[in-house]
């Protein structure tokens, strides 16, 4: 969604990203692995494999023009005996199929070579250069920053509840207002079939599929250098151990299929079974060292392919749906096909005379080197009072984020945008500042400040009224 409104952006059109939740990203692009996929896992002549390549080659360029760290740290397939030597095979012809580039089939001995704790049962891996690992949140966050910088309306919070085809446009009800557009781009993730349904499009079904994650300290940092992954199933890719942009150690995800598509919780038998599934490639894998964990939906199609289309029920209704793994890869090159699809339905795009074509960095004090830092805490001290001290986030770095387009208004917002609140402690110290920074940047109560969505506040009222002298 984010990456189509940003394409979008680019032409004299006027846009709206309508978001259920209140920030852009409350649904898969919240908690998924991160993994910049190669390529060679999709069948080749998909919508998945052609999307996944050009997704790869753009990320790259993508994730520097919005400001994200990205790290093409590469990946590995392991493989546990001669059946699963022969999957390892199998992916190899099967990227050199899709055009990977940089893929190579090594032993167990060389893999441990460059990853001395990977289980020495391993005979074989499928190393892929062409990998790696970005935030998928700030990627939606970017994305829809830079969009609404270039005149997007992000509209927060709004729930669709009913599509109407009126003759010479869709009217689209949501819980907060009714709107009035030419055309529909549906990528509204697990969601996506009910609102395809609304304008009488049921030629697909979306299936909720579960997977469970645990986030490790960051003094686990380098127990895995790249993303080692198992032989996929049909279930996924597996559970795979791999390294954050920030420094910590993701592990998971399970994979089971559920009926509710809001059910992210975690399970006690989910976490073993992620952490089980890790010991397998990564022994030393050190579940003491747990500082959070987490679940996401993946949108899973019935189909079995990537849904990018003009619906053939209504033609002013895009599909853009089933988006399940590799959908964040594809996510840049996804936003160009959509726009593609648009032209050629017949609507003309005019492109702007001028737009911004990248993001603001945010200023990191704690990655500055010294005189950096200084100089920018001498033009604005908010930037000198460091708020979240695991993270070493300060509150000059929390008020741009809330200030940004498209900015942030829940604590959970701040805490995807700086990471106030992911570090050890898990907000145990900076909740509550955070909370008086956005109700005075937001000019709302701190009653009103929430977690995440509507209803989620953090405090329901006020045990005693301050006093004030006379």
């Amino acid at each position: 969604g984010g990456f189509t409104a940003l394409e979008l952006s680019k032409y004299n059109l006027k846009v709206a990203l309508c978001e259920k939740s209140l920030e852009p990203c409350g649904g898969s692009s919240r908690a998924n692995s991160g993994i910049v996929h190669a390529g060679y896992d999709p069948v080749p002549g998909t919508l998945k494999a052609k999307l996944n390549i050009r997704g790869a080659e753009l990320m790259t360029e993508a994730a520097k023009k919005l400001s994200v760290d990205i790290n093409m740290c590469g990946s590995y397939v392991v493989a546990f005996g001669s059946d699963d030597d022969c999957k390892v095979e199998e992916l190899y012809e099967r990227g050199k199929t899709n055009g990977v580039k940089e893929i190579s089939v090594i032993s167990g001995n060389e893999l441990r070579k460059t990853e001395p704790n990977v289980n020495t049962a391993v005979t074989s891996a499928l190393y892929a250069k062409t990998a790696g690992i970005v935030s998928p949140y700030k990627l939606a966050i970017a994305s829809t920053e830079l969009a609404a910088q270039n005149g997007v309306d992000f509209l927060r919070g709004h729930e669709v509840n009913a599509m109407e085809d009126m003759g010479g446009y869709i009217r689209v009800t949501t819980n907060k207002g009714v709107y009035d557009t030419q055309y529909v781009v549906n990528a509204a993730g697990v969601y996506s079939d009910t609102i395809a349904a609304m304008l009488g499009d049921n030629s697909f079904s979306i299936i909720p599929r579960r997977g469970e994650y645990i986030i490790l300290d960051k003094n686990e940092s380098g127990i895995v250098n790249s993303i080692i992954f198992q032989v996929p199933s049909n279930m996924g890719k597996g559970i795979l151990v791999a390294p954050t942009v920030d420094g910590n150690v993701l592990v998971g995800p399970t994979s089971h299929n559920i009926i509710d598509k809001d059910d992210k919780s975690t399970t006690k038998a989910g976490i073993a079974e992620a952490v089980a599934g890790a010991k397998r490639s990564v022994p030393s894998v050190n579940e003491r060292a747990l500082i959070t964990m987490f679940a996401g939906i993946r949108a899973v199609p019935s189909t079995g392919d990537f849904i990018i289309e003009q619906s053939r029920a209504n033609k002013r209704l895009f599909n853009v749906a089933g988006i399940e793994s590799p959908g964040l890869t594809s996510s840049p090159a996804i936003g160009e096909y959509v726009v593609k699809l648009i032209a050629e339905s017949g609507m003309e795009l005019i492109k702007k005379d001028r737009w911004f074509a990248s993001r603001p960095p945010e200023k990191k004090i704690h990655s500055m080197l010294p005189q950096q830092a200084n100089d920018i805490i001498k033009a604005d001290s908010e930037y000198g009072r460091i708020v979240c001290r695991c993270e070493q986030i300060t509150e000059g770095e929390i008020v741009d984020a809330i200030h940004r387009p498209a900015g942030a208004v829940t604590l959970d917002g701040v805490k995807m945008r700086v990471r106030a609140g992911m570090g050890r402690c898990q907000g145990g110290f900076c909740t509550s500042r955070v909370i008086e920074i956005l109700s005075r940047e937001l000019n709302v109560p701190e009653t009103s400040i929430q977690k995440q969505n509507e209803g989620s506040e953090l405090l329901s009222r006020k045990l005693r009224e301050e006093k004030v002298n006379k």
